[in-house]
């Protein structure tokens, strides 16, 4: 069970977070650090034989993300690289003036709102997929930027994914395989959880249309687990179907010369790191058996 009220979350932000002056960014104990990499090695046991690994930076291609489709649908929650441009007298003058942040200027870099989308251009650049589909492990620390900061919606937080590119039935087939797989994750840490349908926070009017099609589509689903609340429990996996969206956007071709479907798995590992907290608490000798084991503490 989650602990109980304020008080664990006090614990939780003072013993195991640490507060770095920025709501929703934090520095992480080495405790913290020890549950994300017993986290990372439990997720990496479920990978598919011949999955590409891949780990990210977390900046992006800023031109890539535009063609994704990204700033149509998500344009509150981007954050871009900004960067002093002049020669080094002109540098100085705007910072010694105190108004450098006017003299920012755009670089060709964003940050990475989500692990996956380096990875669609990078496949359709080789050219046709494997009769079979491609899979990927990927992996980044990305950024959103959030409304509100709530302990589970972390501005900086890193994300892990499993990502299928193929056929409409391989990426439904993949997506409905992985779905029992968080459920067994979820068990092995003691977890309570549940499964629901969802919908991205898509921007403005038309992204109430877009997040209401998904909903009936059945495009989304989200593992919940308890971390502020048993009553608004926080969204810790998700389950995707893109439809044949980045297939398009990046002309993905299956082998039969037909446009791409993709699908993904995802963990948001730090919000996982943060229910294992809530749910058994800040003092890991005091944890089930089970899930010491199971995360290597």
């Amino acid at each position: 069970m989650v602990q109980a009220g304020k008080n664990h979350l006090e614990s939780i932000t003072s013993e195991v977070l640490k507060s770095t002056g920025v709501a929703g960014v934090y520095a992480r104990s080495g405790l913290f650090e020890q549950v994300i990499e017993g986290l990372a090695r439990l997720i990496s046991r479920y990978r598919e034989p011949s999955t590409e690994v891949l780990r990210f930076p977390p900046v992006m291609n800023r031109r890539m993300l535009e063609k994704s489709g990204y700033l149509q649908s998500f344009p509150h929650l981007l954050g871009c690289v900004s960067c002093l441009e002049g020669t080094e007298s002109e540098i100085r003058a705007s910072v010694d003036k105190g108004d450098w942040i006017r003299e920012l200027s755009e670089t060709e870099l964003v940050l990475a709102p989500a692990a996956c989308y380096p990875t669609y251009p990078l496949q359709a650049a080789r050219g046709v997929l494997p009769v079979e589909g491609k899979l990927f492990d990927v992996a980044a620390e990305c950024f959103r930027h959030e409304a509100t900061h709530e302990l589970g919606r972390l501005q900086s937080f890193r994300m892990r994914e499993y990502v299928c590119l193929g056929n409409p039935e391989q990426a439904l087939d993949f997506r409905k395989r992985w779905v029992p797989r968080a459920e067994e994750i979820a068990q092995l840490l003691a977890l309570p959880y549940s499964i629901a349908p969802a919908s991205d926070p898509f921007f403005g009017r038309a992204g109430r249309l877009a997040a209401l099609s998904q909903l009936e589509q059945s495009l989304k689903f989200e593992l919940l687990i308890p971390v502020i609340s048993e009553a608004e429990p926080t969204a810790c996996m998700s389950f995707n179907y893109h439809l044949d969206h980045f297939g398009s956007t990046w002309d993905l071709r299956t082998s039969a010369g037909e446009i791409g479907h993709t699908a993904c798995a995802a963990f948001g590992m730090d919000r996982l790191a943060l229910a294992i907290f809530a749910t058994h608490g800040i003092d890991s000798s005091a944890w089930p058996a089970s899930v010491r084991e199971q995360l290597s503490i």
